[in-house]
């Protein structure tokens, strides 16, 4: 490729070829059989990304920060639109944004080669979109008495959203990873898994609540009991 581009077409040149070849072998890949299937040298390649460590934050930033949108968390707050409505929207948004071939096939390559930035993926969905999550079911099926007790989002309730955000997700996976396609469209899949979490969680929730306050209470009345019989 003896053609001299624009460093920013050159830039973006790279990274797209590693995406896809990342998406494709996995980041055990060496920089030098990268440049070569680009068709440029590795001096070259090392010019615009100095190390293999700086190519693969690139691709995290393009593949999965770059598609992140704040606005998902301020329309699933749209208290002007029920619920179900909400999360519906949300997941045909968040499908169209990254249940792709090669969101979902690095996904599961960083995790395999012990990348740290799966941890910071899931860490951005922890603190931004399970939480808000959380505190819309919490709007719709606690009690304002249960949420003065339990007043931060609890580790339960992130780990009852995962129930849903984790079928969601794995769904994607059959598709992109075992190849297991099904006729099912996302959207009906998505409203089917929506209507079955929304109504457990209708029981729930509440009694997540409740368990959550017992056992923060627990300890605080034990220690007066010991206080007491000391006394």
């Amino acid at each position: 490729m003896g053609v001299r581009l624009d460093p920013a077409v050159r830039r973006k040149q790279i990274l797209d070829a590693a995406i896809s070849y990342f998406t494709e072998a996995g980041f055990g890949v060496q920089t030098r059989e990268l440049a070569r299937r680009i068709g440029i040298s590795q001096p070259l390649l090392y010019r615009y990304f100095p190390s293999k460590n700086d190519l693969i934050n690139a691709v995290f930033d393009a593949v999965f920060l770059s598609q992140w949108n704040e606005n998902w968390i301020t329309q699933l707050h749209d208290r002007s639109i029920p619920l179900r409505d909400r999360l519906l929207r949300f997941y045909a948004q968040y499908a169209q944004a990254t249940y792709t071939p090669e969101w979902i096939r690095i996904y599961m390559y960083a995790g395999l080669a012990g990348l740290d930035f799966n941890r910071k993926y899931l860490g951005l969905v922890r603190t931004r979109l399970l939480t808000a999550m959380c505190l819309e079911f919490r709007l719709e099926f606690a009690s304002p008495q249960q949420c003065e007790h339990v007043p931060e989002v609890s580790a339960r309730e992130i780990e009852l959203v995962w129930t849903l955000h984790g079928s969601m997700f794995y769904a994607a996976v059959r598709e992109n990873i075992f190849n297991m396609k099904t006729p099912i469209t996302h959207d009906c899949r998505a409203q089917d898994a929506i209507d079955i979490f929304l109504a457990g969680a209708c029981s729930t929730y509440p009694r997540v609540l409740e368990q959550v306050w017992a056992d923060r209470k627990l300890p605080r009345e034990k220690s007066k009991g010991g206080a007491s019989a000391s006394s």
